[in-house]
């Protein structure tokens, strides 16, 4: 049997609607379908939850992470860690698939142990429409390079410790698995022979700053060059140092009531000094922390110390002081509970965390 999963977090619900009602229309029914939504708005996962209604087969599965970073890592592993199918396919909420795409896996299962697929882009007019798969008219096709829809026998995945959860926001993690696969001498075979998936179009609107969601500007970038290190170093296991496919709903309990409060400024003295004395050393503690302006920031006496070579206090911009703080959350509590906000508007970041 196969475990095909898909991960979601605010994609819009007709896009769900339509890859769902794709599944359902497979001929091949001998499958396990489930849906893990990974910090979705509320508005957005009650639409989900009321449109699942309608599919009783498949498991659903939500995590409490709305106001922490997107890990389709971490989502994807939680479903892998207690999967029992020998095989398991990675997919995304917003592909339609062919009606013979679960008949094809079974059929291509027998000569690979992973394998992944081209991918069909539709554009936004067409992915407006609802009509049969193959009367889709396709904008263009992913090659060899786009790496994300692919099924692997479990037990190959399970071996490297699944998916690395090191990736957060978006880009890197699929291909850094088919990079450990081969850094492991596993074969990955590519199938292009027929066109099993549609990719919808839509907006990517998760880029955006405006909201008080965990945003990081460089996370794409320090995530490939994470992956070209992956490369260069020859790994082929992820999470060494963390376990992997984590997340329990009581821990996220525990923040609705800190132990500890710390107010601290965009001074970059006052920045690391509390990161590297307080939060990498506190033990079973509910930190609760809040970060604004330094008083002298950006005042005509700081510059005019500054302009007369006079020791001056330094600062960090408060974008720059959010991506320390999330860099720091990343490589060192990511499975930890947390919550987190900026707000970019009141100048304003504030995180609470079980450490």
């Amino acid at each position: 049997m196969i475990t095909v999963v898909l991960t979601n977090r605010n994609r819009e619900i007709y896009l769900i609607e339509r890859c769902l009602k794709s599944l359902k229309a497979q001929a091949n029914k001998d499958f396990k379908c489930i849906v893990v939504d990974y910090g979705s708005r509320t508005e957005e996962l009650l639409n989900l939850k009321y449109v699942l209604t309608n599919y009783p087969d498949i498991q659903f599965i939500t995590c409490n992470t709305s106001k922490q970073l997107w890990c389709k890592s971490r989502a994807i592993n939680i479903a892998l860690k207690t999967c029992k199918t020998p095989w398991f396919f990675v997919g995304d909420i917003d592909m339609i698939f062919h009606p013979d795409f679960i008949e094809n896996l079974y059929h291509l299962k027998d000569n690979s142990e992973v394998v992944y697929f081209q991918v069909g882009f539709l554009n936004k007019q067409e992915s407006l429409i609802d009509r049969a798969f193959d009367a889709y008219r396709v904008s263009f096709k992913s090659n060899s390079e786009a790496t994300g829809m692919t099924l692997y026998k479990t037990d190959v995945l399970k071996s490297l410790n699944g998916y690395d959860e090191f990736y957060h926001g978006w880009g890197g993690e699929d291909t850094d698995v088919h990079v450990r696969l081969d850094n492991a001498n596993v074969k990955v075979d590519f199938y292009d022979k027929k066109l099993l998936m549609l990719h919808q179009w839509h907006p990517k609107a998760y880029r955006s700053k405006e909201s008080l969601e965990p945003y990081h500007d460089d996370l794409e970038l320090i995530n490939h060059r994470y992956l070209a290190y992956t490369k260069l170093n020859g790994t082929s296991i992820a999470n060494t140092k963390f376990e992997w496919g984590q997340y329990n709903e009581k821990e996220c309990e525990v923040l609705k009531n800190p132990t500890k409060y710390f107010e601290i400024t965009n001074e970059v003295a006052d920045i690391k000094g509390f990161v590297n004395s307080i939060l990498l050393h506190l033990n079973d503690e509910v930190v609760k922390l809040t970060i604004r302006h330094h008083p002298e920031y950006k005042t005509l006496k700081n510059s005019a110390k500054k302009i007369l070579n006079k020791k001056v206090k330094t600062f960090l911009p408060m974008q720059e002081v959010n991506n320390l703080i999330l860099e720091t959350v990343i490589g060192n509590f990511r499975n930890s509970a947390y919550e987190y906000s900026f707000n970019i508007d009141l100048s304003q970041i504030e995180l609470i965390i079980k450490c």
